[in-house]
């Protein structure tokens, strides 16, 4: 009897003429897209201007993308400088390995750059960006779908991930870590939107949640891999990565809310004057209609003495002649 699982695509590409459209790449737009719709509704709320948030993403999509590389190629060397392999393959992010440590460390430097030039501090922008950066997470894991990686170890659950034979693959089924992680990063989105309206976090503790959650879950999915990785003590370098990074992101939460209790008050100077500014714009222009309807009406109660008063003055003549 057969055994029931997730199957894998075929590929990961579909040529559209001379272009291929690669389910990785595409995972990765929509991802980032949804992050920043979302973040942008979250700054406004906070009372920010719209559009904000994607010009400051303007710095850090590109960055994220290089610094997410950067510690792929690096941790997995390896896999594109030992003898056999072809260094110019680290260059090709389309075919997967974008380390999430390296893309939010680099990340941030592009929204470092980008706040400064707006003026606007990063923890109330990251505070913003949190949730959504775990949305887009969750949608980006399905890329390692398409390109049949990141899967764990064997496995004969309903749920399995069906594993065809291929390039440093063996055909079976095994844990989809892919989605173990994709539906870890839903939750941790849903507990920062929670957290967030619950205790009103400010001054990066919304972020520092997310990094925090998604360490926890990070570190166990992690374990349960069987692509190639350096091991530290025994444990994997990316279990050691979520095991610093977690307690980093707690204390920085603790220390946070005791020097800087509360949330900012004002997350984009000259938002809120905009803001009055526009409002009271559209007042005056209400006015402005109110006014010219009141004058209409005048004018026509005007005409309408004017036109009524023939008839009294007929009216009078009569009983005058009468």
């Amino acid at each position: 009897m057969d055994l029931a699982y997730i199957p894998s695509p075929s590929t990961g590409v579909i040529d559209l003429g001379p272009i291929p459209l690669r389910g990785y790449a595409f995972c990765i737009i929509i991802g980032v897209f949804v992050a920043v719709w979302f973040g942008n509704k979250r700054w406004i709320a906070r009372g920010g201007r719209a559009g904000t948030v994607a010009d400051i993403a303007v710095w850090a999509v590109p960055f994220g993308l290089v610094g997410g590389r950067l510690y792929h190629v690096i941790t997995d060397y390896q896999l594109y400088f030992s003898d056999g392999e072809n260094w110019v393959d680290a260059f090709k992010i389309w075919q997967g390995g974008l380390g999430i440590w390296g893309a939010i460390a680099l990340g941030a430097v592009g929204a470092w750059i980008g706040c400064r030039r707006r003026g606007i501090p990063l923890p109330a922008w990251a505070d913003a960006l949190a949730p959504g950066i775990a949305f887009a997470q969750a949608i980006g894991r399905w890329g390692n779908w398409f390109n049949q990686e990141l899967y764990g170890k064997p496995t004969d659950l309903p749920w399995a991930l069906k594993i065809s034979e291929g390039p440093n693959r063996v055909a079976g089924t095994y844990h989809p870590t892919f989605l173990y992680e994709s539906l870890w990063c839903v939750g941790v989105a849903l507990l920062v939107i929670w957290a967030d309206r619950r205790f009103k976090l400010g001054h990066g503790r919304a972020f520092a949640l997310y990094v925090a959650a998604y360490c926890t879950g990070r570190a166990w999915i992690e374990y349960m891999r069987v692509d190639e990785a350096h091991h530290i003590l025994g444990l994997r370098l990316n279990v050691w990565t979520a095991v610093i990074v977690f307690v980093l992101a707690v204390t920085y939460i603790v220390i946070s809310a005791k020097v800087r209790p509360g949330r900012e008050e004002v997350v984009e100077p000259g938002a809120a004057e905009g803001a009055e500014a526009a409002e009271g714009a559209e007042d005056a222009t209400e006015d402005a209609e109110d006014a010219d309807s009141a004058s209409d009406a005048g004018g026509d109660v005007e005409r309408d003495d004017e036109d009524r008063a023939p008839g009294k003055n007929g009216t009078a003549e009569a009983a005058k002649n009468g």
